[in-house]
């Protein structure tokens, strides 16, 4: 299934965080990573009172199920020292589904594709560079016009 995630780190140092993370995925023989955006720091979004992030979306192909997927991205974040405590807190990592495959999923505790995905600029930005053709399954618009719109 091809894939596409986001990641972002406001703690430490924020590119080898983000570094170590796609490290990570790549070391799971059932992820492979094809394709990386360029990382680029933003604003915060919510507590606008915490440190800039840095961003960027990978495109990658697995066999996990959405599930899995989801599991082994919140077992990478925990094992490089994320807690959750509260919505829009500073993160040493985050590692977000955007898309999994042309699939949508709403069980409550996994949502895909990302719900506020089309709304953020920094995310477009990062997809419209690795995927301008990928066509969102819901809006049924191409990521370079969604990008385009949001600018």
């Amino acid at each position: 299934m091809m894939c596409y995630l986001g990641l972002g780190s406001n703690m430490g140092d924020r590119k080898e965080e983000i570094r170590k993370a796609i490290s990570y995925l790549s070391s799971n023989p059932r992820i492979n990573v094809l394709k990386e955006s360029t990382i680029i720091e933003t604003e915060p979004i919510g507590n606008i009172n915490q440190p800039k992030f840095l961003n960027c979306a990978l495109k990658i192909e697995t066999d996990l199920d959405a599930v899995i997927l989801l599991k082994t991205c919140l077992n990478i974040e925990f094992n490089m020292g994320r807690i959750r405590t509260r919505k829009w807190e500073p993160r040493i990592i985050d590692i977000d589904i955007l898309f999994y495959g042309k699939q949508v999923i709403d069980e409550g505790y996994i949502t895909i594709p990302h719900t506020e995905l089309h709304r953020r600029e920094f995310v477009m930005r990062s997809l419209n560079e690795i995927c301008p053709d990928f066509e969102h399954p819901v809006l049924k618009k191409r990521m370079k016009d969604i990008f385009m719109e949001l600018k």
